[in-house]
C-alpha cells in the first residue's frame, strides 16, 4: 500500500530517508513524510501529494539528525490529507509510527484509546500504533511493541522511533514484506530492497512474526515473544531497476504475483464468520427495500468485474441487474430513478466516463456504490458509499490485480446486499465466506503452475487470431482474457458465449485458430464441452481451464491448465490467473512493450 524507509547511523537521516522514498513512491504517492529525532524532541514533516513537495516542505535548511524514518503513502484508511499522511505520533509527542497494511480491529482499540483520554487527529488505522505504544510503554520501547503486536490483529509492516528510547529502531512484520540493510556502521529499514540499494546490498529479509531492535551497535531479530532468530545475509545481485520490480522483469508478472496479498487485503476485516462487514456502505433494509434495479456502470477491465457481478448479485440479492459501459450509458436515456442503485467501477477513481455516468445517476435520484481502488479519488469522495479494493498502485497498463480485487469487491457486495435483504441464509453466507477466504492460497497455486503456462504460450508466438470460450461466469472471465491478449501482445483475439459459436463464429476457426475454453461453470459443463468438440471438429487448437480432478474435459481439448476447486460463483478469481499468465508471456515471446504497450494509458481522464 506505501513505502518505508527507517535509517540509523553518523551521517544526516533526512537525505537518506528521501532518497529511498524515491525508489519508493510508485508504491504510493498520494502524501509523504519523515520523522526524525533531534535533541528537542521529534521533529515530523509532511505533505500531501508527489515526494517533490515533501522535499519543498525540508527545504535545504533541514536537521542533521542520524535516525529517523520516513513514508510514502497509497491511503487506505482515510482521504489523502495532511492529517492522514505518515508517520503518525502519540498524544505526547513520544513515539513515531509508519505502517504498511491493515489492522482490522482498530476502531475496537481506538474506542478503548479514546476512553482513556487519548486525542486523535487522523482517520487512519496506523495512529492507533502510536497510542497503543505510549499506552504500553513503561520504560522499554521494545516491551511496548511487543505488547502492541499482540493486540493488534491484521497485516502490516511497521517502525517506531521515541523520544523515550532515542537511539532505537523497532520493527515488526505480518504478511507485509520488510528488509533491514547492513551498513557499514549504519543500518537500514525498508519495506523494499529498492530503498535501500544505493547504500547495501546486504540485507536481512523479515520472515512473517518477525521482530527487529535496531541500534547503532547493531541488530537484534526475534519472535514477536522475544525469542532470538538467527537470520542469514542476503546478498542482493539486482540492479537498481529489477529492484524496483522486486526482482521481476516487469511490473505486470511481479503484480501478478502480488494477487494473493492483494485479495487478502481486499478481506481484511470485512469478513466475520458469517457475516461480512462493509463500514463504507450504510444501506438499511428499509432502503434496499425502494431499490428495484441496479445497474452496474464501467469501462474496460472493470466492465468485465461488473459483468461477474450482475450473476453475484442477481443470484444472491434478487436483484435485476443491468451491466452499462460507461462512456454508453448517459448517451441511452437509462432509466435510472429514487429507486435505482447504480455500482461504478473504477480503478483509479478518475475515470471520465465512469465519473460522468456516477454523475448523471445522481442527478436521476440514484443511490451510488463506488468500487474503486484509490482513497480520495473523485469517484470515491461524489458517491454515496464506497468499498475500496487495497490492491496497491498497479502501475502496469494491463489491469491484473485491480481486477481480480474488483472481482472479490463484487463478491462483498453480493453477499452485503443479499445479508440485508435476508435472501441467504447466514449458514450459506458463512460457506461463501469460509471459500472466499481460501482463494488467495489458490491463487499462489495457480501461480507456481507458471512453467507450464509459459510453455503453452510459445505456441502463440506466430498466431495473428485467438479465440475465448465460456459460458455463463465463465464468459465474463473470456472477455478480460481476451483483452489481456490483445492489449499486451497484439493478437486479434476475441471472446464468445460458447452457445453462440455456431451462429456465425465457426466460420473463423482454423487449425491456425487457437481456442481458450474456460469450464468451470458446472450447470453447463456438458454443453461447454459440446462446444469444445464443435472447435476441434473444425481443427482448433484448445487449451481448455477446468477444475482439478475434472478428468472428462481433457478428452475434448489438447492442453488442460488445472485450477483449484472452489464454488462456481468465485472461480471467476482463479480463472483468470492463467490468462493473465498467457498473455504475459505471449507478449513476452513477441518482444512487446508489456507494460507500456502501444497507444493505451493507465488511467483514462478523458472521454
Amino acid at each position: 500500500m506505501c513505502g518505508i524507509v527507517g535509517y540509523i547511523g553518523k551521517q544526516a537521516a533526512i537525505p537518506i530517508l528521501v532518497n529511498g522514498l524515491k525508489k519508493l513512491e510508485y508504491r504510493g504517492y498520494d502524501s509523504a513524510g519523515v520523522a526524525v529525532l533531534d535533541p528537542e524532541g521529534i521533529m515530523v514533516t509532511k505533505s500531501v501529494g508527489k515526494l517533490v513537495a515533501l522535499e519543498e516542505e525540508l527545504g535545504t535548511d533541514y536537521s542533521q539528525s542520524s535516525i529517523g524514518i520516513g513514508h510514502t503513502r497509497w491511503a487506505t484508511h482515510g482521504r489523502p490529507s495532511y492529517l492522514n499522511a505518515h508517520p503518525h505520533c502519540d498524544c505526547g509527542q513520544n513515539f513515531v509510527v509508519v505502517h504498511n497494511g491493515i489492522i482490522e480491529n482498530y476502531l475496537e482499540l481506538k474506542d478503548g484509546l479514546l476512553e482513556k483520554g487519548h486525542h486523535f487527529v487522523s482517520e487512519t488505522d496506523t495512529e492507533v500504533l502510536a497510542h497503543l505504544v505510549e499506552d504500553y510503554y513503561e520504560g522499554d520501547l521494545e516491551d511496548a511493541v511487543r505488547k502492541v503486536l499482540k493486540t493488534i490483529h491484521g497485516s502490516y509492516a511497521m517502525v517506531v522511533l521515541s523520544r523515550k528510547d532515542p537511539d532505537k529502531l523497532v520493527a515488526a512484520r505480518k504478511d507485509s514484506p520488510m528488509v533491514v540493510g547492513l551498513g557499514d556502521g549504519e543500518f537500514f529499514v525498508a519495506s523494499d530492497i529498492t530503498a535501500i540499494l544505493n547504500y547495501t546490498r546486504q540485507v536481512y529479509i523479515l520472515d512473517d512474526g518477525e521482530m527487529v531492535v535496531i541500534t547503532d551497535d547493531g541488530i537484534k531479530v526475534t519472535d514477536f515473544e522475544g525469542n532470538p532468530h538467527t537470520k542469514e545475509i542476503y546478498d542482493v545481485k539486482w540492479d537498481a531497476v529489477a529492484a524496483e520490480k522486486g526482482g521481476y522483469e516487469h511490473f505486470m508478472l511481479k503484480e501478478i504475483h502480488e494477487q494473493p496479498r492483494a485479495l487478502k487485503d481486499t478481506m481484511l476485516g470485512r469478513l466475520e464468520e458469517e457475516r461480512v462487514v462493509l463500514q463504507e456502505v450504510d444501506l438499511t433494509l428499509d432502503q434496499l427495500a425502494q431499490i428495484n434495479k441496479v445497474y452496474i456502470v464501467a469501462c474496460g477491465t472493470a466492465w468485465h468485474a461488473g459483468l461477474v457481478g450482475k450473476t453475484l448479485i442477481e443470484r444472491w440479492a434478487h436483484l435485476p441487474v443491468e451491466v452499462d459501459i460507461a462512456s454508453e450509458f448517459r448517451y441511452r436515456s437509462p432509466l435510472v430513478d429514487e429507486h435505482t442503485l447504480v455500482v461504478v467501477v473504477s480503478q483509479s477513481g478518475e475515470t471520465a466516463d465512469t465519473l460522468a455516468a456516477l454523475r448523471e445517476a445522481k442527478n436521476r435520484g440514484a443511490r451510488v456504490v463506488a468500487v474503486t481502488n484509490v482513497v480520495g479519488s473523485t469517484v470515491s469522495r461524489e458517491a454515496h458509499d464506497v468499498i475500496f479494493t487495497w490492491a496497491g498502485p498497479e502501475i502496469a497498463v494491463a489491469s491484473t490485480k485491480a481486477y481480480t480485487t474488483q472481482l472479490e469487491g463484487m463478491v462483498l457486495l453480493g453477499l452485503y446486499l443479499a445479508q440485508v435483504k435476508g435472501t441467504l441464509l447466514s449458514d450459506k453466507i458463512g460457506g461463501i465466506i469460509n471459500a472466499l477466504k481460501r482463494i488467495p492460497a489458490q491463487v499462489q497455486e495457480i501461480l507456481d503452475q507458471e512453467s507450464l503456462i509459459k510453455e503453452l504460450a510459445k505456441s502463440f508466438v506466430k498466431v495473428e487470431d485467438a479465440f475465448f470460450i465460456g459460458r455463463s461466469l465463465d464468459w465474463a472471465v473470456a472477455m478480460e482474457g481476451s483483452l489481456k491478449l490483445k492489449e499486451i501482445s497484439y493478437i486479434h483475439a476475441e471472446a464468445y458465449a460458447a452457445g453462440e459459436l455456431k451462429h456465425g463464429t465457426l466460420a473463423l476457426i482454423t487449425e491456425d485458430t487457437p481456442v481458450i475454453a474456460l469450464a468451470t461453470q458446472r450447470d453447463v459443463f456438458d454443453k461447454t464441452v459440446s462446444n469444445v468438440k464443435e472447435v476441434k471438429a473444425r481443427d482448433a487448437k484448445v487449451i481448455g481451464l477446468t477444475y482439478k480432478g475434472n478428468t472428462s474435459l481433457v478428452k475434448s481439448v489438447d492442453h488442460v491448465i488445472y485450477i483449484p476447486e472452489t464454488l462456481d460463483e468465485l472461480a471467476p478469481i482463479l480463472t483468470v490467473i492463467p490468462l493473465q499468465l498467457l498473455s504475459y508471456y505471449v507478449s513476452v515471446a513477441r518482444g512487446c512493450d508489456v507494460d507500456k504497450p502501444r497507444n493505451l494509458a493507465k488511467s483514462v481522464t478523458v472521454e
